[in-house]
C-alpha cells in the first residue's frame, strides 16, 4: 500500500472497540489519534476511520450483522476483504434511518482492480486487489 499525508491514526489488529450495545473485535481497524491515546479505554465509533474485515467462513455474517451494526454506529467506511469471491467489498455512507442500519454504497473490486483507500475524503494509499489477494 502506498501513502500519503494524513492526520495522526493507528492501525490495530484484532482489538476490540466499543460500539453503542456491543464489543466486535475487527481483523483491522484504522483509529485516528495514536496508541496512547486508547490505553486505559477501547477506541469507540466516532474513533474509527475504518473497519476491515476478512471473510471467507465468515462472509455471511460479515455482510449481514456486522454491516448492521457498523452502519448503526456510523462508522465511514467498511471493508470487507472476501476470500470467498476474491474481491474487496467497500461499504460507505452508512444510514441508520431505517429500520435496519445499513450502508447506502457498495463497490466491489475484483482481483485486477487498483483503489484508492479513502478516509474523510482524503487518499491514504492506493491498494493493488491482485497483491493482497495473491
Amino acid at each position: 500500500m502506498e501513502s500519503s499525508t494524513f492526520y495522526s491514526t493507528t492501525v490495530h489488529a484484532q482489538e476490540p472497540v466499543t460500539l453503542q450495545d456491543s464489543e466486535p473485535e475487527p481483523d483491522v481497524v484504522i483509529v485516528r489519534g495514536n496508541t496512547r491515546d486508547y490505553t486505559e479505554c477501547h477506541p469507540g465509533s466516532n474513533d474509527l476511520a475504518l473497519v476491515v474485515e476478512i471473510a471467507d467462513s465468515t462472509l455471511e455474517r460479515d455482510r449481514s450483522y456486522k454491516k448492521r451494526i457498523y452502519a448503526r454506529t456510523g462508522i465511514p467506511v467498511y471493508l470487507i476483504v472476501n476470500l470467498v469471491e476474491q474481491q474487496i467489498e467497500v461499504y460507505t455512507q452508512p444510514d441508520s434511518s431505517g429500520e435496519e442500519a445499513t450502508y447506502v454504497r457498495r463497490r466491489d473490486f475484483d482481483l485486477s482492480s487498483l483503489f484508492s483507500v479513502m478516509i474523510e475524503g482524503n487518499e491514504v494509499g492506493r491498494l493493488n486487489v491482485g497483491d493482497l489477494l495473491s
